[in-house]
């Protein structure tokens, strides 16, 4: 009877000791698959909000990409050469990475043309990231001061208790006046915008964004493409009383709108102001968000330079093209702009004044007022914006 119950207790054993085995094996399977890093990376709390940036693209990402994409900021900050990601799909983190980069042109020296690698495991949930990094440590704190004067100097030139709006357009000024449109090793971030002062339009549209969000002015970066052309475009969306509108300043920083020998004229170079809230439907029709991420309606057209101006018209009436000229002119004005609501006004207007040459009655008082016995002028055209510039 002992022997019996002594082979029973020993089969009982033995298949307990062969599930524990069993159960160290599926664990140590496990802690092969997953590195320690990672188990702590899955441990950490994801912050929702980081000051003194908007984080658009984040609130649009789902629980997983957040802590991806905080994964990501926090390596590229830190310049980790490579680090992991709780995270694996190539579309995933592709996405991931773009919303990081759209909500941060802080971090430039991850912007420029510099390759991105990633290190996937067949069949595990994770990988390795290896954002390539463009600039030295010196580099990278020459560009940061430059950075940190621009916004200086943007600062100075905003008045006390200014609203959102004057604040947009002192940076949207500032940007067109402190940079060249030039394709350039550094063009593709802010530092070619605030330490060579030489960038494209993500350059312009990065600087933009990096100045409102120090401003406390809701700004967001998107890309897109343009109508007729293969390239792509960035530009800005602000938020202003509570409704949204494109600026762009990439398009503001055009003088060749002029004819002739008016471009080279520094006295009739002008900022042109037909990107700053510009009428929604008039952009739309020339620049397409991408379809990778949602961006806000613009409908509002309530800040548009023009609108705030009181210059631009729903019909073409000559005695009122005159008084907002004579106006301008009155106030030492040497441009005289204004645009119109529709096209059938604008063609009008386009007809009467430089085909019919009605200008010179407006060049005639231009004259008058200066005490001028001749002078010399231009005009340029905004087309797709219906505009119409006038430079004494």
């Amino acid at each position: 009877m002992n022997k019996k119950r002594f082979s029973a207790l020993r089969l009982i054993l033995i298949v307990f000791v062969i599930v524990l085995l069993a159960g160290i094996g599926v664990t140590g399977e496990r802690t092969l698959r997953e590195p320690v890093e990672v188990r702590t990376l899955r441990k950490q709390q994801v912050t929702q909000s980081d000051e003194g940036h908007q984080e658009y693209y984040f609130g649009l990402l789902n629980e997983d990409e957040q802590r991806g994409y905080r994964e990501i900021l926090e390596g590229i900050r830190s310049f980790e050469e490579k680090f992991y990601l709780s995270l694996s799909g190539d579309d995933e983190i592709d996405r991931v990475y773009h919303a990081v980069l759209k909500d941060h042109p802080e971090v430039f020296w991850v912007h420029n043309r510099e390759k991105v690698y990633k290190t996937t495991y067949t069949g595990r949930d994770y990988c390795q990231f290896s954002p390539g990094y463009t600039y030295t440590e010196d580099e990278r704190q020459e560009i940061s001061q430059a950075m940190e004067n621009a916004y200086q100097e943007v600062l100075a030139q905003i008045p006390e208790g200014a609203d959102d709006y004057t604040k947009v357009m002192t940076v949207y000024t500032y940007i067109i006046d402190n940079t060249d449109y030039v394709v350039s090793d550094d063009d593709q971030s802010i530092a070619g915008t605030f330490w060579k002062k030489q960038a494209v339009c993500a350059g312009y549209a990065g600087a933009v964004q990096y100045l409102l969000e120090r401003l406390n002015v809701p700004c967001i970066y998107v890309e897109g493409d343009a109508a007729n052309s293969d390239q792509g475009h960035a530009w800005n969306i602000v938020q202003l009383n509570g409704q949204y509108y494109y600026v762009d300043a990439t398009n503001g920083d055009q003088p060749d709108f002029l004819e002739g020998d008016a471009t080279v004229l520094a006295e009739h170079r002008t900022t042109i102001y037909d990107y700053l809230c510009p009428f929604p439907q008039e952009y739309e029709m020339n620049y397409t968000a991408s379809d990778e991420f949602a961006v806000p309606a613009c409908t509002a057209t309530d800040m548009n330079f023009y609108v705030r101006n009181g210059a631009c018209f729903d019909s073409y009436d000559w005695d009122s093209v005159y008084e907002l000229c004579k106006l301008r002119i009155d106030s030492d004005a040497a441009v005289v702009r204004f645009k119109f609501s529709g096209q059938e006004a604008f063609d009008e207007a386009y007809m009467d004044l430089i085909d019919s040459n009605r200008i010179q009655d407006i060049a005639r008082y231009y004259m008058e007022v200066h005490g001028l016995s001749q002078i010399s002028y231009h005009y340029g055209i905004i087309d797709n914006m219906k505009t119409l510039y006038f430079m004494f």
